[in-house]
């Protein structure tokens, strides 16, 4: 801040999603605009994108070494599922509190504390004996609230670094990292393991690469002023600012924030019982097909982890690119093309899906074929889902937002669908004789509600497009999401350096 030079400090925020107040009588006052040079918004996204990636490594590397989990700890289909749901539970639990903290506490030193506890809980884990397998739940649960803080709160730092056609390239590289470090996390699991002839040791090798992350984000990633990209120059005063209530009251009133959120969730049912158990069923399906032999030794063969790790990155990368561009050049004819580009990838998600179930005894190939389509087709929607939820929600409420709809997808979605999938495969075995196609048969059949959440879903996203226009309208009215006092002693302390511009 120049010398002699001094700015009013506000005191809290209030309105209709908090305004600026301060010991003067309410005016309207100019804020010093926030600036940062490009290089290093960029510098800050590719970091914010490696630890995406590493984020989501861990979601599912034990997916990759499901069936060496299970014997080891003597684990049924049925409490299999619980990991995961156990896993995501905590997370969800976790999410609403590191949405809080990150809209009025510093996001950079959330996110190192979120970093620092899923990797110490994962390199704890893989030392578990197996006499203690509720440990190893247990610390699933610890990781699972780690990871809830990245995912709550990275976006919103995004949000506030870039905007526009900026934004969405830029979301679409950082979702481009959720399958990626999906897929990836089966590959490292299966790899190692086969390598090392011990599965603990994918866990081993996480919290190494965690390390790096945490360095880079303390010394690359700034901390931007909520609502620093929207360019607002002036602020309306009022009262103190609102509280999280009131926040959470304004967001179920912004319907296109509710029913794209339940869309999110029919995504995360489908993706959170496929990436559990997909990897099982595709090996059962060879055993069936007589391609591999049954899993009676002690390592069981991680072929198909791999094979369903490097399907998952490479439709991943191509699902994110496509959907991020086709909602970036429709929406030059048509304003509610994000919602409809989202309803009409899930509506053609649910026959791929079906079809790659059905024809799984028939023909192995034909049903990769048709997986690998649907999973592309699901990875079209990661990047849009986020712009639309930045695009309708004011900066000052992004991280509770973010929250919510994590919280409402998890609960729904991937938190229950991997349990209830293994649930009723397990009551299907139950029912018929013990063999290898009877226990592929109840997996398969247990998929089948898969298909029907995901029509669900597109319909959500049809009726979010019916009110997008008018919440986004809402979103940019002035003086509804303004920084803090804190965000204004951020803007004097970066005056002077260059402000990322939007390309042409």
């Amino acid at each position: 801040m120049s010398a002699g030079r001094r700015e009013p400090k506000p005191e809290g925020l209030g309105g209709h999603y908090g305004t600026l107040a301060s010991d003067q009588p309410p005016s309207l006052t100019a804020l010093i605009p926030w600036r940062l040079p490009r290089w290093r918004a960029y510098v800050a996204a590719a970091v914010l994108c490696y630890i995406n990636l590493l984020n989501y490594m861990n979601w599912f590397i034990i997916a990759g070494v499901l069936l060496d989990v299970q014997k080891f700890f003597h684990i049924s289909d049925s409490n299999a599922g619980l990991l995961q749901t156990v896993f995501i539970g905590c997370l969800l639990l976790s999410a609403p509190v590191f949405g809080y903290l990150g809209d009025r506490h510093s996001r950079k030193a959330t996110l190192s504390f979120g970093i620092l506890l899923w990797s110490g809980a994962g390199l704890s884990s893989s030392f578990i004996s197996s006499q203690y397998s509720w440990l190893f739940f247990l610390s699933r649960g610890v990781v699972g609230t780690g990871t809830a803080s990245y995912s709550t709160i990275a976006p919103t730092v995004l949000g506030d670094l870039f905007v526009r056609d900026q934004r969405t390239r830029v979301l679409a590289i950082f979702y481009i990292f959720i399958p990626v470090g999906s897929g990836l996390g089966y590959v490292l699991g299966s790899v190692v393991t086969e390598l090392t002839g011990n599965w603990r040791w994918a866990l081993r090798i996480m919290p190494c690469l965690e390390a790096v992350a945490l360095v880079l984000l303390i010394l690359l990633v700034p901390d931007p002023p909520r609502g620093a990209a929207e360019k607002q120059g002036e602020v309306a005063t009022g009262g103190p600012r609102s509280s999280w209530c009131e926040d959470v009251r304004c967001l179920v009133r912004n319907w296109s924030f509710m029913w794209s959120t339940l869309g999110v969730t029919a995504m995360a049912f489908v993706t959170g019982a496929l990436g559990f158990w997909i990897p099982k069923f595709l090996f059962e399906a060879r055993v069936v097909h007589r391609l591999q032999r049954p899993c009676l030794q002690e390592l069981c063969n991680s072929q198909d982890s791999l094979i369903f790790g490097a399907l998952t990155v490479v439709t991943g990368i191509i699902g994110v690119i496509l959907g991020a561009e086709a909602a970036r050049r429709y929406k030059k004819v048509n304003p509610r093309a994000e919602p409809l580009i989202c309803a009409s990838s899930l509506l053609a998600t649910a026959p791929c899906l079906y079809l790659a179930l059905i024809l799984a005894p028939t023909t192995l190939l034909a049903s990769y074929v048709f997986l690998a389509l649907g999973e592309l087709l699901l990875s079209c929607n990661w990047a849009v889902v986020a712009d639309i939820l930045l695009s309708v929600v004011v900066p000052r409420c992004r991280g509770t937002a973010e929250a919510l709809q994590i919280t409402v997808g998890h609960v729904l979605g991937d938190a229950s669908s991997p349990y209830l999938t293994g649930l009723i495969s397990s009551a299907l075995r139950a029912r018929r004789p013990d063999s290898y196609l009877q226990r592929f048969l109840s997996l398969q059949q247990s998929f089948l509600c898969c298909t029907f959440v995901i029509v669900l879903g597109g319909g959500c996203f049809l009726l979010t497009a019916l009110h997008l226009e008018r919440d986004q309208t809402l979103a940019r009215q002035p003086g509804t999401g303004t920084p803090d006092s804190k965000d204004i002693e951020s803007q004097g302390l970066l005056l002077g350096m260059e402000a990322p511009t939007e390309d042409p």
